[in-house]
């Protein structure tokens, strides 16, 4: 894992094509800005992993719902 301070405007390049750039900083958030190819997906982990169990949770059948309340309980928190 890499660890870098950034600043407002200033940017981080992942790769040859990805930009990264601080937008805003908050007391307890920032803003980031994302310029990546259309061919890249880019989503927030907590939906990648929602994406995931909802993925496992079609392939169970029945248990479905189970997984659905399981990830609504998370975001809930």
């Amino acid at each position: 894992m890499l660890i870098l301070q950034r600043k407002k405007n200033e940017s981080v390049i992942i790769g040859e094509n990805i930009e990264v750039t601080v937008l805003e900083i908050g007391m307890d958030w920032i803003k980031l800005a994302f310029d990546a190819p259309k061919d890249v997906s880019i989503l927030r982990k907590e939906l990648a992993e929602a994406a995931s169990v909802n993925r496992e949770a079609a392939k169970t059948g029945p248990c479905a719902l189970d997984a659905v309340k399981k990830i609504m309980k998370k975001e809930e928190k």
